[in-house]
């Protein structure tokens, strides 16, 4: 087996094991807080959300940092900071007893929460352009499969172990997955010629605000985790102004599982449709489906009809994630790949942030409805904008780098 495909196989399987054990905690967040003491329901309410965005606070800073830091030792070493990381932080919250504590180690476990992402530059990095589509599509399957089915089995653990035991499986799991990258995956380093330049980030930042299909590659990033995130906290209260059952959780549990299934389906052929006609087509595709399948779930009156449509949106949005990675792959100058793609990474939690937040204004002012209609209306602007640019001439993003700093290449021995 190559080294290429060997690497591949195992972060698939890292992927899959820390998307799901980062998933099994989430179900019972709110449950855990209310172990701390006698608090209202209010008062748990609204230290779930602040503890559920605590962590992409931090890692919306950290992203572009951390991939600095890849450009210059690998993403190897960084994988395994955030693996180590990550397993601490989940280690520790097992023995929390107040929501200030826990709200803390979670901001702080936004800081190495790039596992997943780093694992898409590293894949990407090692991938050739031709095939960046469909490895990073497969890879995304991984993730995908993690977080289908790690809320479930973090629900069982919880019920048969308790809260506690569960956060300190999830540790040893996130340990596990941090050992096999460790003695499993080979980084081959790209050799940086002696004319290479060292960029500083206003530079790169300058650059990047300048070059039209980076910067709309990465709103479109946004908007993907806008529409994720504005609507998942509201399903179940929707679910039940849609039906009179009584297993309203699982019927819940079942609409958002819909979205994850089509997002696995179709991951890979989305980014191998990519490889063959272009990322950019594709993209702007995707784009226009996802209003049409966000649109109508505004207006379904029964829960098959919302069940359906969810289906078909995570079939749209689950080609997005490997798509915009395989752009930025593309267009980024390879010795600033990895900052770049932090920056990515950056609007992804940016996204995360703003979705719920999002969802919760409109859905106070007028309605869950409504907020399907905004969601749908972000995607078609996301299409205009991509549209907008990829009409455009193409853009040089070294020559915006160029003309940000001029300077004398420095040797890739003096960097080291």
């Amino acid at each position: 087996m190559d080294v290429q495909r060997k690497n591949f196989i195992i972060m698939w399987i890292c992927n899959f094991l820390v998307a799901g054990t980062m998933t099994m905690i989430i179900p019972f967040l709110s449950l855990y807080i209310d172990t701390f003491g006698n608090h209202s329901p209010a008062y748990v309410q609204k230290w779930s959300g602040l503890i559920f965005g605590a962590t992409f606070i931090s890692a919306f800073i950290m992203s572009p940092i951390w991939g600095r830091v890849a450009d210059k030792y690998g993403f190897k070493p960084i994988l395994l900071i955030n693996g180590i990381g990550l397993s601490v932080s989940v280690f520790f919250m097992s023995f929390v007893q107040s929501v200030e504590i826990f709200f803390l180690l979670r901001l702080l476990m936004g800081f190495v929460t790039g596992f997943i992402p780093t694992s898409l530059a590293f894949i990407s990095s090692q991938t050739s352009r031709k095939e960046a589509g469909k490895m990073l599509g497969t890879l995304q399957m991984g993730n995908v499969s993690g977080m289908l089915f790690g809320p479930m089995f973090g629900g069982l653990l919880a019920d048969a172990f308790g809260f506690q035991y569960t956060f300190i499986i999830t540790s040893v799991t996130l340990l596990i997955s941090t050992v096999i990258v460790l003695f499993g995956i080979q980084e081959k380093r790209k050799e940086k010629n002696d004319r290479s330049l060292i960029y500083s980030r206003k530079t790169i930042l300058k650059g990047l605000f300048r070059h039209r299909l980076m910067l709309n590659v990465m709103l479109v990033t946004a908007i993907i985790q806008v529409g994720n995130f504005s609507v998942q906290p509201l399903l179940s209260l929707y679910v039940g102004e849609l039906t009179n059952a009584k297993d309203i959780a699982f019927l819940a549990g079942l609409t958002f599982s819909a979205a994850g299934l089509g997002n696995l389906l179709f991951a890979r052929r989305w980014g191998q449709l990519g490889d063959d006609i272009g990322y950019e087509k594709v993209l702007s595709i995707l784009l226009l489906l996802s209003f049409l399948f966000v649109l109508p779930q505004a207006f379904v009156t029964e829960i098959w009809q919302l069940i359906i449509c969810r289906l078909l949106f995570g079939i749209a949005v689950g080609g997005m994630i490997p798509i915009t990675t395989a752009l930025v792959r593309r267009e980024a100058p390879q010795s600033i790949q990895g900052e770049i793609m932090g920056y990515n990474t950056s609007f992804r939690f940016l996204g995360n942030i703003i979705g719920p937040m999002l969802g919760g204004i409109i859905s106070g002012f007028i309605g869950i409805a409504p907020v399907f209609i905004i969601t749908a209306s972000l995607f078609i602007i996301g299409f205009i904008l991509f549209y907008t640019a990829i009409r455009k001439p193409v853009q040089n993003f070294e020559e915006f780098l160029a003309e940000e700093q001029p300077s004398t290449p420095i040797p890739s021995t003096e960097r080291k």
